[in-house]
């Protein structure tokens, strides 16, 4: 039985929280609110040179939207994770009611990068990302900051900075900040 349904996850990102399982806690979710807030600017992403000819090169088969339940499921794939199998059904039902995508990034057939997170009006909440091919994860932001310049959004939101997103352009901005950014992206 879930407890968290897909409407309090659009409240909380609307309010600028987000829910995580705890790793540690069966079955207990946490709303979150980072004092610093992690944002990459649409027209900030930094792509190496090497990653460059990745892209150019066409090594592998992006696609949109096509397999969102396996994109979630290789994200928990990690020793700690915070994506329980009740978060991954509630995205899933986001998924279906058409708030909640994923970028998958193919390599001869097999899905080896890929992220998911949730649209609202022009703020895109990216929850998670992952690659079992060197630079996949990487090809997999690129297209969808494509995505999301193409489509008029303002804000992509990344929860938290980690170093790989920071040496991608990333940035971290105190919250109150966060919230006027998300107030505008949701007008």
């Amino acid at each position: 039985m879930n407890f968290l349904t897909p409407a309090q996850v659009i409240q909380g990102y609307t309010m600028g929280v987000f829910p995580m399982a705890h790793p540690e806690e069966e079955n207990t979710i946490y709303w979150y609110e980072p004092e610093m807030r992690g944002i990459m600017p649409l027209d900030g992403l930094k792509i190496s040179k090497s990653l460059r000819r990745t892209i150019n090169k066409g090594e592998f088969e992006v696609s949109l939207d096509k397999d969102f339940p396996a994109v979630i499921k290789a994200c928990s794939e990690r020793e700690e994770t915070w994506i329980s199998e009740e978060i991954q059904s509630v995205y899933t039902e986001l998924y279906h009611d058409g708030y909640a995508h994923s970028v998958e990034c193919w390599f001869e057939g097999e899905l080896v990068g890929g992220l998911y997170g949730v649209a609202i009006k022009r703020a895109f909440f990216g929850e998670s990302m992952f690659h079992k091919k060197t630079d996949a994860s990487k090809v997999s932001l690129y297209y969808l900051v494509e995505w999301l310049k193409n489509n008029n959004f303002e804000l992509l939101d990344m929860q938290y900075l980690t170093p790989h997103l920071a040496s991608m352009g990333g940035l971290e901005i105190p919250q109150k900040s966060y919230l006027t950014l998300l107030n505008r992206a949701l007008r």
